[in-house]
C-alpha cells in the first residue's frame, strides 16, 4: 500500500522538534505519587500510542496491562517489596546500592497503591499463529524497548507523571495479572499525578556532545 506521510514544512520542523524537546525536558521520574483519579480513557490512547512503536518483523511483541483495581494493587506492592527487601538487604550488593544512594530509594514502595494506574509492561518470549503453533518472536527487548519509551512520552505529554519501576525478579506479576508462560514482565510503569509537595532528586542529563557524536 502507498506510503501516507504527513510532511511539515522545512520552516516548521526545528521549532517543532524545539519544542516537543522542551516539554521532555520538564519531564522528571516521580515517587511522590497522589491519588486523584485519571480517567481509563487517557490511558488507552497513550497504550494506542505505544501500540504504533517499531517492532522486530512488526511482531508487536508486548503486552500492556492496565491496573486500577485497589487489590491488585495491594498485591502488586506486597510482591514487589518483598523482591526489594532482598534487594537492599544484600541481594544488589554494595556497588549498586552505592550507585542509588543519591536517589533516596528504599524497599518501600507505597506509590504502588497511591497511583491511580499501574502499567505492567510484558514482553511476549514467543507467540502462536491461527492454528496455535508456537511462533518465534524477534528483537523482542528492543522492540519493547521501543513501545515503552513511546508510551512514557505519551503520558508526560497528557500531563500525567510517571515511575519506571523494575524489581527483580518480577515474576510474581504474572500471576497477579493473569498472563501466560510465555510472557516476562519488563517494567512496572506507575501513573498518576504527583503530589502538591513531591521533591525529586536535584539531577541533570548528559549534553548532546557527551551522548552523540556526528560523522
Amino acid at each position: 500500500m502507498p506510503l501516507v506521510f504527513e510532511g511539515v514544512p522545512e520552516a516548521e520542523m526545528q521549532e517543532r522538534a524545539e519544542a516537543f524537546l522542551a516539554r521532555m525536558r520538564k519531564r522528571r521520574t516521580v515517587r511522590d505519587f497522589s491519588d486523584r483519579p485519571v480517567p481509563r480513557e487517557l490511558i488507552e490512547t497513550a497504550v494506542r500510542v505505544a501500540g504504533t512503536a517499531p517492532s522486530g518483523a512488526n511482531q508487536q511483541p508486548w503486552s500492556f496491562v492496565c491496573i486500577a483495581d485497589p487489590e491488585r494493587k495491594k498485591l502488586i506492592r506486597e510482591g514487589a517489596e518483598e523482591e526489594e527487601r532482598a534487594f537492599y538487604a544484600g541481594r544488589a550488593g554494595d556497588e549498586w546500592l552505592g550507585a542509588l544512594a543519591h536517589l533516596g530509594t528504599d524497599d518501600q514502595k507505597p506509590f504502588l497503591e497511591t497511583a491511580p494506574w499501574l502499567i505492567a509492561i510484558f514482553a511476549q518470549r514467543w507467540g502462536h499463529d491461527a492454528e496455535g503453533n508456537k511462533v518465534k518472536h524477534y528483537y523482542v527487548p528492543e522492540s519493547v524497548g521501543i513501545a515503552t519509551g513511546f508510551l512514557i512520552a505519551a503520558l508526560h505529554d497528557a500531563g500525567l507523571a510517571t515511575l519506571t519501576h523494575t524489581p527483580a525478579p518480577m515474576n510474581f506479576l504474572n500471576a497477579i495479572c493473569e498472563r501466560p508462560d510465555n510472557e516476562k514482565a519488563l517494567i512496572l510503569l506507575v501513573v498518576g499525578y504527583p503530589t502538591d509537595d513531591c521533591l525529586v532528586p536535584a539531577i541533570g542529563k548528559k549534553p548532546l556532545e557527551e551522548i552523540a557524536t556526528f560523522l
